[in-house]
């Protein structure tokens, strides 16, 4: 899995400001050398990405927490001790290492450590931080795939490391810890409990801040068909209002569901860390074979199924009419 003839490869093409996709254990990402500003543009011009959204800087180790952040309170160093590398993202008054084109001109920055070691590989030869959002077009589903990136970004992009399938699935859990108490942003791929069990008390989950940060839009995570929630009881009635409507659906659940024998059906394990690592390539396979409407059902509101839930509501939610 790890070719240091690539890595080293990868590093140069970084180095002149190229722009490569890598794995991490939630998705693929694009990266760019995060202090290199025309490379950090292209990113956001590969993803149509609008310039404001900010991206998160991935660090080679902890030890490279105070040079990008300042102000670090104590509950940050216990939660990136605890979870890094893994998926886990805080958010952080900046250094001015962290430029305007990486923060969207805020005075934060979104840190984390990834779990894998391609990436990680990437980032110890690079000796300095990626910019790296999910390696697919702005607002779409998350490639967890190398062959994901390649449908999606083609020849935008100079070099795609292949480290095999994300083994968490979702993107990273977002900590704010910029100013006052603890929250989460984005509920992701490190649950709420583990959080809070860490920091001995209870974190809320913000779906309204003043601190812009990725994957936080209404409609994102979204595959070209329409995506309808049920709970697992009413998924066969609702595929038969949207049959009777002359619409091709899908359903998107746990094996089980009492279904018409002729649906289409996509699969996921009914704990919620299996839903989480293959929903993005559900949600992709279902727009493979041509579905209108993809009627999702929800899984339980505890451990990783809040990041579900999540992405599946993004993924329902109204959307802009551009391409």
């Amino acid at each position: 899995m790890l070719n240091p003839e690539l890595v080293e490869r990868a590093v140069e093409l970084l180095r002149r400001g190229g722009v490569i996709a890598l794995p991490t254990e939630t998705v693929y990402g694009l990266a760019a050398n995060a202090e290199d500003e025309l490379a950090v543009r292209r990113v956001f011009a590969i993803k149509g990405r609008p310039a404001t959204h900010p991206l998160i800087v991935h660090l080679p180790g902890m030890e490279h927490l105070s040079s990008w952040a300042r102000d670090i309170p104590p509950a940050a160093h216990a939660l990136a001790r605890a979870f890094w590398p893994g998926p886990l993202t805080l958010v952080l008054p900046r250094t001015p290492r962290a430029t305007d084109a990486v923060t969207g001109g805020q005075d934060t920055v979104a840190l984390r450590v990834p779990g894998h070691p391609v990436a990680l590989a990437v980032l110890k030869a690079l000796g300095g931080g990626l910019a790296a959002p999910s390696a697919n077009r702005f607002g779409r589903v998350s490639p967890t795939t190398a062959e994901h990136v390649r449908v999606d970004l083609g020849d935008d992009v100079d070099l795609v490391l292949d480290g095999g399938p994300c083994t968490v699935g979702v993107e990273s859990t977002i900590v704010d810890l910029s100013s006052g108490a603890p929250s989460i942003l984005r509920p992701g791929g490190l649950s709420t409990e583990d959080i809070e069990r860490v920091l001995g008390h209870a974190v809320p989950v913000k779906t309204s801040t003043q601190v812009r940060v990725s994957g936080s839009l209404a409609s994102h995570y979204a595959p070209r068909a329409g995506v309808v929630l049920a709970e697992p009881g009413e998924a066969a009635a609702r595929v038969q209002a949207l049959r009777e409507q002359g619409l091709r659906v899908g359903v998107l659940g746990p094996q089980g569901l009492v279904l018409p024998p002729d649906v289409a059906r996509f699969d996921v394990p009914a704990d919620p860390a299996g839903a989480a690592r293959v929903l993005y390539a559900r949600l992709r396979e279902a727009d493979e074979r041509g579905h209108d409407v993809l009627v999702a059902c929800l899984p339980s509101a505890s451990g990783l199924g809040v990041a579900v839930r999540d992405r599946l509501s993004r993924a329902a939610a109204p959307r802009d009419a551009g391409p």
